[in-house]
């Protein structure tokens, strides 16, 4: 990620710590990148990946989306981390239900594949066997 395109996300959303001060994508890309988007999709997938970068980095930056419009902000209180988490988690178990849906199998059985499929190999001793 660009240096300058980073502090200048990150600058823009300092004015913007909590839910009620979100500042839309259309503004946040203005403040972030000095020009208009002309196409919201593919002008904005950009930023989009930025900010998906930083919350990788652990960055706790958050967005909402409603009647009044949406926007990204940072989290202010544990409270509203909290409430942004459940919101993502609630999210992927729908996912991962559709997906159950599809293979004809139950949540808790795809849930136990995937926690399968995480779990770290056996990686062989310096000896040439499996975990000694």
């Amino acid at each position: 990620m660009s240096g300058g395109v980073r502090e200048r996300l990150l600058m823009a959303l300092v004015n913007h710590v909590g839910r009620s001060q979100a500042i839309g994508m259309g503004e946040l890309f203005e403040a972030v990148y000095g020009e208009v988007w002309s196409n919201r999709i593919n002008d904005t997938r950009r930023l989009r990946k930025e900010i998906t970068a930083l919350r990788a980095e652990g960055m706790r930056i958050c967005s909402t989306t409603g009647m009044e419009g949406g926007g990204y902000y940072l989290a202010s209180a544990g409270s509203e981390l909290e409430d942004y988490c459940k919101r993502l988690r609630k999210q992927g178990l729908k996912k991962l239900a559709q997906e159950a849906k599809l293979r004809k199998i139950g949540l808790p059985e795809l849930l136990g594949q995937i926690s399968m499929n995480m779990a770290p190999s056996p990686q062989p001793s310096p000896t040439g066997g499996e975990g000694d």
